[in-house]
């Protein structure tokens, strides 16, 4: 309704609501103030630094009344960054002792099944450790649940560690070879699993520099797997039966880096915590030592015990090379989920086109 000043309001219950000045109404003096001299009827020019103004600054979202955006990783970095390291390591490894027992390479099979049946003990301890009790590892035994790749993953773990334990009493005692075999076969099968699995566990999170590289991540991570477990090879094997671990570290070392440097372009802004801070270094060393360790075992050969010593040291860089790469992704994670832009400009972004797109 209207008074007779011209003014329009809202009659309620408790008076009168929404004053809202008429076209006679004169204007306020901080009106006034705000228009600038070429901001007048007529739309004159307005001079620099003159003329309307926004009172409220452009919003630097932060938190929501202080709380983060999103609550960080809990995991230890210790355990958790362990954990997806030894997991890709022991997996690929059953994978290359059982190429090795089909070529005949003994000494190489040995080494291939005890380093996966050792990797995959420390990996389980690693997760128990970090859940702060067994019985809570025991507790994701109870239902199969497919949505859940960490209860997935307690499965495979569970089912793969026996399998990878009795290969590996075999080769190095000798004895129950039929039992031998059968565990080669089933961790051989169980392996890729293994080793993959744990990209499907970091990227259904909601943490940006992980969730965001669902795309890559398994190629990376089944990469790196591979990439160390050919570096064990080369460290534990003879010199005559390096061959296969040494294609094994090469290719894994390619998709490893080459995955990981797909997903950085795609990610953009978000893939930030991958190139800068104490994560930006922990992959930069990773991808060094990747790279370095597969030339020096392409083209480093020597004769003799110089190309045993070139094999070992190449191992080491590469199994290196591959636990940094981890530390990385895991701290990149964490960096990415503490700093809220990486949450909400990908969100506004994705608006902006949806936006544009009607």
């Amino acid at each position: 309704m209207s008074d007779q000043s011209g003014n329009e309001s809202g009659v309620t219950r408790e008076g009168i609501e929404h004053p809202r000045p008429g076209r006679e109404a004169p204007a306020d003096d901080r009106t006034v103030r705000r228009r600038g001299r070429g901001a007048g009827r007529g739309g004159g020019r307005r001079r620099r630094g003159r003329g309307e103004r926004p009172m409220v600054p452009k919003a630097d979202f932060r938190s929501y009344y202080g709380q983060p955006i999103l609550n960080k990783p809990v995991w230890s970095a210790t355990d958790i960054a362990g954990y997806l390291f030894l997991g890709g390591l022991a997996g690929a490894s059953s994978l290359v002792g059982a190429a090795a027992d089909l070529r005949g390479e003994e000494r190489l099979a040995v080494v291939a099944k005890t380093g996966a049946a050792g990797a995959a003990v420390l990996s389980l301890a690693a997760l128990v450790h970090d859940l702060g009790r067994p019985a809570r590892f025991l507790n994701m035994l109870r239902v199969v649940k497919v949505t859940s790749p960490m209860n997935l993953g307690a499965w495979l773990l569970s089912a793969y560690a026996p399998a990878a334990l009795a290969a590996a009493g075999s080769a190095l005692t000798g004895r129950l070879r039929p039992l031998g075999a059968a565990g080669t076969a089933g961790a051989a099968a169980l392996g890729p699993a293994l080793a993959s699995y744990t990209a499907v566990l970091i990227s259904d999170t909601a943490v940006p520099a992980w969730h965001d590289g669902y795309r890559e991540m398994p190629f990376a991570f089944v990469g790196s797997g591979a990439m160390a477990a050919g570096g064990l090879g080369l460290l534990g094997a003879p010199s005559g039966e390096q061959t296969l671990p040494r294609r094994v570290a090469v290719l894994g070392a390619l998709t490893e880096v080459g995955g990981l440097k797909v997903m950085e372009r795609r990610l953009g802004a978000v893939a930030e915590p991958y190139q800068h801070g104490s994560s930006g270094r922990w992959m930069k060393v990773g991808e060094g030592l990747a790279l370095a360790g597969s030339a020096l075992a392409l083209f480093g050969r020597g004769a003799g015990r110089g190309r045993r010593t070139t094999g070992a040291v190449a191992g080491v860089m590469l199994l290196a090379g591959s636990a940094c790469t981890r530390v990385g992704i895991f701290s990149a994670g964490v960096a990415s989920a503490e700093d809220p832009r990486y949450t909400v400009q990908p969100q506004r972004e994705r608006l902006r086109r949806r936006t544009a797109r009607r």
